[in-house]
């Protein structure tokens, strides 16, 4: 069966591939696909959602630390640096660094943080409202979750713009627009690093009440991270902690404008903001694919896996199967119960920030009910050439003018 699942360019144009991944569900779950590129070996497509829950919950059949959790090649040298980010651990040690981390980000810990959010929220949409238009992507959903996450880390307000530069660069290698060589992507990586290590020796200094300083205090048995263990975790957070919420929020803005019936059933219906934060993340799946390597021989839907091969899992697809979701290809706000993977498919790498996702689009959605009501889109949504990460990078927008709300604005 032929088949291209890989190729930048046509996430670029359509979105994931969505007629090939139906297919694949199809006929052939578990489908060998040949890689584009010759010097990169072919790996097993897995697009069902209960193929990808189980590759998620055995991680000592399928590893993220063989050879990282990306579907990139990386050499040695690389590997053994990116093995230190707990993306890229598995159990036991992945248990030990989760342990650490999960203190910040309970439910009671995420709930506290929502006036700061709301906050942040209504401060972008003030540098903008009075303009009656904008792009939705570079005025509001890319700096609403990477603000959050620099108050979380206690990042001054003049290191934003150059946090937001890194996470571009590190997610949207194939785009033309961010696009860098693998020496750069080092490079900016290893400035991530350095930055973690400076905010580190700060917080040691001044301890305040946030993440960074949380992730430097000992645990119940005065166990601590390592300087690049801490280190590792900012690069990680800087990314992650960013991209499931910038994209879920213009991808679900596009859906919204897509069906604009969905857009009027919220302005009718308020309650429905607790169910919407899902089906944006599952109707966009913001992360389209993440890694493992098969451990040993075993076998998934009657196709045999050799130890050493690559296994891919397609969440854009599990979040469209049939045999899980009522109408899957139906955008539906008032979904419920809603099991979509767009946070993982469980198991040890289950999304750490799911709660702060969900409640960051909960909070962006509300407050564009209330002061953008008539948000309409005004030009083409451009998108992010990438088969990772399924996202816009730029979306321009029009609304009504109205009054800033007084707060002050970001820098």
């Amino acid at each position: 069966m032929a088949v291209d699942l890989i190729t930048p360019t046509l996430y670029e144009t359509q979105g994931f591939p969505d007629e090939d991944l139906r297919r694949l569900r199809r006929e052939s779950p578990v489908h060998w696909h040949e890689d584009p590129s010759s010097d990169v070996p072919g790996f097993w497509a897995v697009t069902r959602y209960d193929d990808i829950v189980h590759v998620s919950r055995h991680p000592e059949l399928f590893s993220s630390h063989a050879r990282t959790s990306m579907f990139e090649e990386f050499a040695d040298e690389d590997v053994a640096l990116y093995r230190l980010m707990m993306l890229f651990m598995d159990p036991p040690q992945h248990t030990r660094q989760r342990a650490f981390v999960n203190r910040g980000f309970t439910p009671r810990m995420i709930k506290q943080l929502e006036e700061h959010i709301r906050d942040v929220g209504h401060r972008l949409i003030d540098n903008v409202v009075t303009r009656g238009e904008a792009c939705f992507v570079r005025d509001i959903a890319a700096p609403f979750p990477l603000y959050v996450i620099c108050e979380l880390i206690g990042a001054p307000v003049e290191d934003r713009e150059q946090i937001f530069a890194w996470s571009n660069v590190l997610v949207g290698s194939n785009d033309p627009d961010f696009a860098t060589s693998p020496e750069d992507a080092r490079e900016v990586s290893a400035q991530v690093l350095q930055y973690a290590h400076e905010l580190a020796a700060r917080r040691r200094r001044q301890p305040r009440d946030d993440i960074a300083t949380s992730l430097l205090e000992p645990d119940a048995d005065g166990n601590r991270l390592s300087a690049d263990e801490f280190a590792m975790f900012i690069l990680l957070l800087i990314i992650a902690g960013n991209e499931t919420t910038r994209n879920g929020a213009s991808g679900g803005m596009l859906a919204f404008f897509q069906h604009p019936e969905q857009w009027r059933r919220l302005v009718r219906n308020r309650g429905l903001i607790k169910t919407t934060a899902d089906e944006v993340v599952r109707w966009v799946s913001p992360v389209n694919l993440f890694r493992r390597t098969a451990m040993r021989d075993t076998e998934l839907r009657g196709r045999r896996i050799r130890g050493g091969d690559k296994v891919v899992m397609f969440y854009s697809s599990a979040n469209r199967d049939e045999d899980v979701f009522e109408d899957p290809y139906t955008f539906d706000i008032g979904r419920d119960p809603n099991p979509h993977l767009g946070f993982g498919g469980g198991g040890p790498h289950f999304c750490l920030g799911t709660h702060l996702a969900r409640l960051e689009l909960a909070v962006l959605f509300e407050l564009l009910l209330d002061r953008m009501p008539d948000i309409r889109q005004a030009g083409e949504a451009r998108r992010l050439r990438s088969n990772f990460i399924n996202g816009i990078k730029e979306m321009p927008v029009r609304f009504t003018p109205s009054e800033r709300v007084n707060r002050t604005s970001f820098i």
